[in-house]
């Protein structure tokens, strides 16, 4: 029986244990360039023992970034800043992921420490944003232009050019980012999209353009190597993009080859009553992998070795995805190690150290 510390197999790669960590937006980046914060802040969690190491919401286009500290990837000058993390991932014994983003209307915000709130001019530093339909995530954001098909286009082919320069990086897993009411979750949600073309109303149709991106992105990544894409299950909102929802979307990944579904939850609006506990994002990942059949990934207040054991050895998912645990604690997945019975795998230099006995 799998669980927590055994190895998985997703395609041609091999993931030391089951432990992820999650993409997670620093917004300290200049121009979307990869600094030393960024080498630092995911290569200490590759060498503390997580199997796959995700980097966070990387913009496809300038203004696809939620902040101005975003990272991006809409310009082969990002490139090498990106390889430079991607070996030293490599270089741990980990596997180096990254998540591929465009915000929509909840793109040209301040940075968190700074508000959050959306710039609604380029005096206060902002840009144009876009989404499905001309709705602004609230009363303080800008409201967005709607897409017209040509600019769907553009999307569609901004995720492939970002694909391109990702894979030439040196990165073994491409995640799609279509969750927290970012553009791809825009589209799928009524309560953001009221489109009356072919990329809105029905079902069918608002799953549109996340499935064209998701399927551009497999086609262009090597067979060898494994595609996720994160979703929100549920909008937590009566009326909203549900469960029931994402499970007709995972099957359709599944069958465009998509290999592992990163379920969270929420993000699309700012008023939604989320029930937040320990693991309250777990169910979504069972149902989305059972009613699917299709791999899935756990996040979501998971702190505790013994509870992400317990969701790999029960079934609810196949990955177990940590965040704010992993920036308490870098090294979580060595002292999981410990925690359930096996031989911490130290980082050579520290292993020497900490295994010594005093003298």
């Amino acid at each position: 029986m799998a669980d927590l510390l055994s190895p998985l197999t997703i395609r041609g790669v091999t993931l030391r244990n089951r432990i992820v960590m999650a993409p997670m937006c620093q917004y300290v980046a200049e121009g979307g360039f990869a600094g030393d914060w960024h080498l630092v802040h995911i290569g200490s969690r590759a060498a503390g023992g997580a199997a796959l190491v995700v980097v966070e919401a990387t913009a496809v286009t300038r203004h696809g970034r939620i902040t101005g500290g975003d990272l991006g990837i809409w310009s082969d000058e990002h490139i090498e800043p990106l390889a430079r993390i991607a070996r030293f991932v490599h270089s741990q014994g980990a596997v180096p992921g990254i998540q591929l983003a465009h915000a929509g209307r909840k793109a040209s915000c301040a940075v968190p420490w700074k508000g959050g709130a959306g710039l609604m001019t380029p005096e206060a530093g902002g840009w144009p944003v876009v989404g499905p339909s001309a709705l602004a995530f609230d009363e303080d954001s800008p409201v967005p232009t709607a897409l017209d098909e040509h600019g769907i286009d553009g999307i569609v082919g901004a995720f492939e050019a970002a694909t391109h320069r990702a894979l030439a990086a040196g990165f073994r897993v491409i995640e799609v980012h279509a969750a927290h009411g970012y553009l791809l979750h825009q589209f799928l949600s009524p309560l953001s999209n009221r489109r009356t073309d072919s990329y809105g109303g029905s079902l069918e149709n608002r799953m549109r353009l996340p499935l064209r991106v998701a399927g551009a992105v497999r086609k262009l990544v090597p067979d060898q190597l494994p595609v996720f894409v994160r979703v929100s299950a549920t909008d937590w909102v009566e009326g909203g993009w549900d469960i029931e929802q994402s499970v007709v979307l995972a099957g359709r990944l599944k069958e465009l080859g998509v290999d592992l579904i990163d379920v969270s939850s929420g993000g699309l609006v700012p008023r939604a009553r989320i029930p937040v506990g320990t693991g309250y994002q777990v169910p979504l990942a069972r149902r989305i992998r059972h009613g699917a059949g299709v791999p899935t990934g756990a996040v979501g207040l998971i702190t505790e070795a013994g509870h992400a054991n317990e969701i790999v050895t029960a079934g609810d998912a196949d990955l177990v995805l940590l965040a704010r645990e992993l920036l308490r604690e870098p090294y979580w997945a060595l002292k999981a190690e410990q925690e359930l019975g096996a031989e911490p795998s130290w980082p050579i230099s520290y292993g020497y150290a900490v295994k010594r006995k005093a003298q």
